[in-house]
């Protein structure tokens, strides 16, 4: 289970302003490239499973995983998730033929197959996102620029097992530095998906 603090900024000056306080606590910056799949049949939105590619800083590293029964409450986000690690250009070759996910060598993926009965897969499409990671009394903190087609959001992650001091701590620190923010009530994925459904069907409205 992965648990989460998250909380969101309502613009890139408050983004910029946080990563200018954490500066001295930087650890890296990874630029993220999230791909996601369905059952053809839609088996994986149906049970509210998440099949994911993510691709870091172009093709160094592909991590699929597979997310189930997400919570997001009050800032605190409770998730089942694993995670495995394959080639990138095989990630890469599923990306453009869905259909090759159903031969990956990947654990996760024979379970998806097994599981939830998927006989093939659809490409969902994706966004990009922008993670700085800091160092910050102890706590590894994820400052995320997470660019849609439609937009872009900003976001405070912090993994953690005791994610209510946390959140605390973390809400003192935005307060005292008069930062902005709110508690994130959607996943990335949950706001991408609301926005491509919203736009399709303004694209196509109904008689």
């Amino acid at each position: 289970m992965e648990v989460e603090v998250k909380l969101k900024l309502p613009d890139g000056a408050a983004h910029q302003e946080v990563a200018r306080l954490l500066a001295p606590f930087r650890l890296s910056t990874h630029l993220q490239e999230n791909v996601f799949f369905d059952g053809s049949d839609g088996e994986l939105s149906g049970a509210r499973a998440v099949l994911r590619l993510r691709f870091y800083d172009g093709d160094s590293r592909c991590v699929v995983s597979l997310k189930g029964k997400a919570v997001l409450v009050d800032g605190i986000s409770r998730v089942e998730e694993v995670e495995e690690d394959v080639e990138p250009a095989l990630g890469r070759a599923c990306v453009a033929e869905p259909g090759r996910l159903v031969a990956l060598e990947c654990g996760i993926v024979k379970r998806v197959l097994a599981e939830y009965g998927c006989k093939g897969f659809v490409c969902l499409g994706g966004f990009r996102n922008v993670r700085g990671v800091f160092d910050w009394r102890g706590l590894k903190i994820e400052l995320d620029e997470t660019h849609y087609d439609f937009g872009t959001c900003y976001e405070i992650e912090c993994e953690s097992d005791d994610p209510e001091r946390v959140k605390k701590v973390l809400e003192d620190f935005l307060g005292e530095n008069g930062v902005p923010f709110s508690h994130s009530v959607k996943s990335k994925f949950a706001i991408f998906r609301y926005k491509v459904s919203a736009l399709a069907v303004l694209q196509n409205p109904t008689t």
